[in-house]
């Protein structure tokens, strides 16, 4: 493994791209000793990894494409990413409302074998499949935090009160919340701690091989300011531009190709009183979720479209937000419209283009590929999900280590995220004792500071005996010293990586304050950057 000589810049592994898949090897291959250079054009989990359904979920549905192993994979995931990450990821249960007109989408195995052997069934899915499904789920993994299946009488218990009256039964089972841009953050963060270093609104402007390694052109999307740098190996963890990167940057004659698919959200009022998830079945074989998010709102989602063009910016469309709320009508005692949006947020899922005939058969497994055949290897990284990050990242380094000598092994596993050094059952307890601390923030904001910052929120609060103590209030309990937090530690340059991604608190501050936000945030830096030349 090469030391990095200040004048050469020269680097083991260079990443291009900072989602939770860059992010992830970035910070495995830290770990192991390797030298690591992180370029991303944008900010951080700028894309895909901010526009999840923020799920650590094994993918109940995935069965019905025999995908075991992947739901495997991440059923077994689920409990050790929470307890590497209790603040920013935590257990929650899920009602799955049963009706006899609940049916598969026709393009799964399951589906077309039921239509074979049991015709008259006509699609539908049966309670016992369900339930078999669910057993499955449940065992798979080897669960040792998360609660099994059980049943639900919806004509009394809770969670029947907010649904149409046709609802009797529903199974209600487990799976994880978690916050996916600061998992980005986070594991950002921790590679840095060990050494790599990570560059977020750069942009690589040239990928070429020289002799044995790769020379990069990277630039500086602020300054303009480029630089050069050799790499032994690269890393295309572009997510929706990998297959961009392939052609342009890398230039390799790689066939693999990368679908482009769609995954749009929408964010409503709070339209329940219950902490519980709802797993919806449509008539179209089509699932959504809705989920009680950031408190005071519910996240409803999601659709699968095609998308065409990486660089066009993902929008929830008029009929998408139809879609949905039309969808969650039909469960709901109370009819949806638009005026229930507060939100909208869409994301690329850049998934392995296995010729699948729609896009909610395309499958959400990853596909890791080395071309060598040029001399110096890039590694190219193919779909992937959330909940698999850290096993896709221990895959890649699998890939790249015949190319080092005596290149440590696996050591992820429950390794904490920075702020996640408790037990997972010890979350309620580390919010109460922080309002203890500072019985100025009050409860919700409490809960809201470790369920962000965990152990760390205690050194951004510091000494602070009374809110004034912590700098200028931005609205809705965003204070400087927060926000300085994440200028100096988190990577954050605009208000936009503050309020939607980092937080998502742009979801109660008015476009005003979100302004005053930005223009104290680029004065901050100019005057870090005034101070630094002095």
């Amino acid at each position: 493994m090469e030391n990095r000589p200040d004048s050469a810049e020269s680097y083991d592994l260079f990443v291009i791209g900072g989602g939770i898949n860059g992010c992830g090897i970035a910070r495995d291959a830290a770990g192991r000793g390797l030298s690591v250079a992180l370029a991303e054009m944008n900010d951080l989990a700028s894309a895909t990894s901010s526009a999840s359904t923020k799920l650590f979920h094994g993918g109940l549905r995935y069965l019905e494409y025999f995908e075991v192993r992947l739901v495997r994979e991440s059923l077994i995931e689920r409990e050790t990413l929470m307890r590497a990450m209790p603040h920013i990821s935590w257990p929650m249960r899920f009602v799955l409302p049963f009706h006899k007109d609940m049916r598969f989408e026709s393009s799964t195995p399951t589906s077309k074998i039921l239509n074979t052997v049991m015709p008259w069934m006509k699609g539908r899915r049966p309670s016992w499949l369900i339930r078999l499904g669910l057993f499955m789920y449940d065992n798979l993994g080897g669960r040792k935090i998360l609660p099994g299946t059980k049943t639900l009488d919806l004509k009394n218990a809770p969670e029947g009160r907010p649904l149409d009256d046709r609802f009797r039964h529903a199974f209600e089972y487990s799976d994880c919340w978690v916050q996916d841009s600061r998992l980005v953050v986070l594991n950002a963060r921790d590679a840095e701690l060990r050494g790599a270093e990570i560059m977020p609104r750069t942009k690589v402007t040239v990928a070429e091989r020289d002799g044995d390694g790769w020379r990069i052109e990277v630039e500086d999307r602020e300054t303009g300011a480029a630089r050069s740098i050799r790499a032994k190996v690269l890393v295309n963890a572009g997510g929706p531009w990998a297959g961009d990167i392939i052609r342009t940057k890398i230039r390799s004659n790689s066939t693999e190709t990368v679908r482009l698919v769609r995954g749009s959200h929408i964010v409503c009022r709070k339209l329940y009183d219950h902490d519980k998830c709802y797993f919806f079945q449509g008539t179209d074989g089509r699932i959504i979720f809705a989920i009680p998010y950031e408190q005071d709102f519910t996240l409803i989602g999601t659709t699968d479209s095609e998308q065409e063009d990486p660089d066009k910016r993902p929008e929830c469309t008029p009929e998408e937000r139809d879609y949905l709320l039309n969808f969650a009508s039909n469960y709901f005692k109370r009819d949806l419209t638009p005026e229930d949006v507060v939100w909208t947020y869409s994301g690329v899922r850049p998934l392995y283009d296995d010729g699948a005939s729609s896009a909610t058969a395309a499958t959400r497994d990853y596909t890791l590929k080395i071309d060598d055949a040029g001399g110096a290897p890039v590694l190219n990284i193919f779909g992937g999900k959330i909940t698999t990050y850290r096993r896709l990242a221990e895959s890649a380094m699998e890939k790249i280590a015949p190319f080092f000598d005596d290149l440590k092994g696996k050591w992820t596993a429950g390794v904490t995220l920075p702020g996640g050094d408790f037990e997972v059952r010890e979350a309620r307890d580390k919010m109460k004792t922080l309002a203890a601390d500072y019985p100025f923030l009050g409860d919700k904001q409490a809960e809201r500071m470790i369920r962000h910052y965990g152990t760390e929120s205690w050194h951004i609060l510091g000494d602070a005996t009374e809110a004034g103590d912590l700098g200028r209030d931005f609205g809705h309990g965003l204070t400087e010293a927060e926000v300085r937090w994440q200028m100096d530690r988190e990577y954050a340059r605009a208000a936009d990586d503050v309020v939607f991604r980092r937080t998502r608190l742009g979801l109660r501050m008015t476009p005003d304050e979100i302004a005053a936000l930005d223009a104290w945030m680029q004065d901050a830096r100019r005057e870090g950057r005034a101070t630094a030349a002095s």
